[in-house]
């Protein structure tokens, strides 16, 4: 290929891998690779945050609406720095990303030079592997070697910093080819058959699915063995819009806020079928009390989950949509009436518990939603009670459509992957966010509105930490710690005006509906494309229901109000 820069060779490899777009924010250390990139406008879009935790998110974004690797840029010491909050989140849900730092030049390294920081040593927790590129003749090499292994097996992030003297060198650039896209993994034989004939023997099996599986695209295979085996269907946060809401047989997301019939359900399954999901505390409670009678099935890539939270007893290492497509031919056919029934009963205590009431409720803020989104635009989260309601109460019918921080929690996720997500899809995106989160990530305003990101915020705006408020009120005699933020006087619409974006307060499910629809239409016309705010206030006692104290198992769960009125004594 001939002489070039290593600031170049990093935005030759970026085009040959098919990425189009970049999240990143200038320095010293990577002025070099951002000249590069100047020059490169036709090739790739780079997107500048308001800071590198954002960008990451925005990365993150991009990536999980797309099933693509996101790539993000950060200069060196608290350029990097600022990324780790963003590159863990995508760690702790398997999200494909590939971060870029720039360091000090190699023979400033070790002297405490301006913004030196060793990244590689900080981010070696949260990656799936790093790499510290002193050689400019390896920079083409390991750049594409991070690409392969960001998507190969369980997906996840990984780091390549870039000295800024090997930006500068002048290199041989070899042969542009992608990095291979790697085949998916096939179980054995045997353990096909082990787990056909643990299927076979259940008479109160259950198919829970997540992240992995919405990863590999197994949404038809999922619905195909559930309705074989006549299983009831649940899903982990992550695994949300793997399959359609209205599935015949899918009770929902489970665990400490999911839905009561699939919590209860996969609780007292006696052949738990999990399809690239881990057993999250969240899920399973105290997980010395969990499935007692049960027998687990576990499919995931990652054999280090196997049995790491609980024991399992067949472990399959395999691609979930590989491992479906091939154990169905080996699962006998049957109904489980005795089984399902049962299961209609529970669902029948759920409808019992929901929340009927009129006005601006959690519920009715996201049935609104569901009445006015289009099927294809995805919805982004960041993280607390308004999180819970939106994998609750919204219903989705096309994979990759709910977008949230799961593994993690990361307050600050939502603004900046919203970003992302719009870019990704080339349509709107709609955040639902609150008041604690957002006054973390609403700066990212400013970005959506100049490059016209077409994002619909709906502010569940409550004054209160809510989801450490509820727990306050349930477990700390309601003794309000430092969660109350209504003290603030913060006017959301007012700041999103002055950061270029449209704002509007509602106070009715009729505003709300209006505004809904106004966003939509004006996203559709580029000249009003850009960050649209809708306000939206809630009572600060709104809890999610069910809840459990952390530590307890599910037969502790808190189902509705009635439940928490006499926990707080009320």
């Amino acid at each position: 290929m001939g002489a070039t820069t290593g600031a170049q060779v990093i935005v030759d490899t970026l085009v040959a891998e098919g990425i189009d777009t970049v999240f990143g924010y200038p320095g010293g250390t990577v002025i070099d690779l951002f000249d590069a990139l100047y020059d490169a406008t036709d090739k790739i879009r780079v997107i500048e945050p308001t800071h590198e935790q954002h960008g990451c998110h925005a990365a993150d974004g991009y990536a999980r609406a797309t099933g693509k690797t996101g790539v993000v840029i950060a200069t060196s010491g608290p350029g990097a720095t600022n990324l780790v909050t963003g590159i863990a989140t995508a760690y702790l849900d398997s999200v494909p990303l590939v971060a870029i730092t720039g360091n000090v030049s190699n023979k400033m390294i070790g002297t405490d030079a301006f913004q030196e920081l060793d990244i590689t040593g900080v981010t070696l927790p949260i990656t799936k592997h790093n790499y510290f590129v002193r050689d400019a003749n390896r920079l083409q090499e390991v750049l594409r070697e991070a690409f392969e292994l960001a998507n190969t097996g369980r997906r996840g992030p990984v780091l390549v910093d870039v000295p800024s003297d090997v930006q500068k060198a002048v290199v041989e650039e070899g042969p542009l080819t992608p990095a291979p896209i790697p085949s998916p993994l096939r179980a054995s034989e045997a353990d096909l058959m082990a787990a056909a004939e643990a299927i076979n023997r259940a008479r109160r099996p259950f198919v829970y699915f997540g992240g992995g599986a919405l990863a590999s695209g197994a949404s038809q295979e999922i619905v195909d063995l559930a309705h074989k085996i006549g299983a009831p269907m649940g899903c982990s946060l992550m695994g949300i819009s793997a399959i359609p809401t209205d599935t015949p047989g899918f009770l929902g997301m489970e665990g400490m806020h999911g839905h009561y019939a699939s919590t209860k359900a996969m609780y007292e399954s006696d052949c738990l079928i999990a399809l690239g999901a881990r057993f999250n505390d969240r899920s399973t409670g105290d997980r010395t009390k969990y499935a007692p009678s049960g027998k687990v099935v576990h499919v995931d890539v990652d054999s280090s989950e196997f049995s790491k939270s609980l024991e399992d007893m067949v472990e399959v290492r395999s691609d979930v949509r590989t491992f479906l497509q091939d154990v169905i031919q080996y699962v006998e056919p049957n109904t489980h009436e005795d089984w399902l029934r049962h299961v209609r009963e529970l669902r029948a205590q759920e409808r019992g518990y929901a929340d009927y009431r009129e006005g601006l409720t959690p519920k009715n803020v996201m049935e609104a939603i569901n009445a006015i989104r289009p099927e294809d635009v995805p919805v982004v989260t960041d993280v607390g009670q308004h999180q819970m309601w939106a994998a609750q109460f919204l219903r989705f019918t096309k994979p990759r459509t709910f977008v949230t921080s799961g593994g993690l929690g990361t307050m600050g996720f939502g603004m900046g992957a919203a970003n992302g997500v719009a870019l990704a899809t080339g349509g709107p995106s709609i955040l639902v966010t609150g008041d604690g989160s957002f006054e973390m990530d609403m700066a990212e305003m400013i970005t959506a509105a100049d490059h016209g990101i077409p994002v619909i915020i709906v502010l569940l705006n409550n004054g209160v930490l809510g989801m450490v408020r509820q727990m306050q009120s349930l477990f700390k005699r309601q003794r309000y710690a430092m969660t109350t933020l209504r003290h603030r006087g913060l006017d959301f619409c007012e700041v999103a005006r002055g950061m270029g974006a449209r704002a509007t307060r509602v106070s009715t499910p009729e505003e709300l509906t209006q505004a809904l629809q106004d966003a939509l239409l004006a996203q559709a016309d580029e000249k009003g494309a850009g960050p649209r705010l809708i306000e939206v206030p809630i009572d600060e006692d709104e809890f999610v229901t069910p809840v459990l104290r952390i530590g307890a198992s599910m037969d502790e769960l808190i189902v509705n109000m009635d439940d928490v009125r006499s926990r707080m004594g009320r």
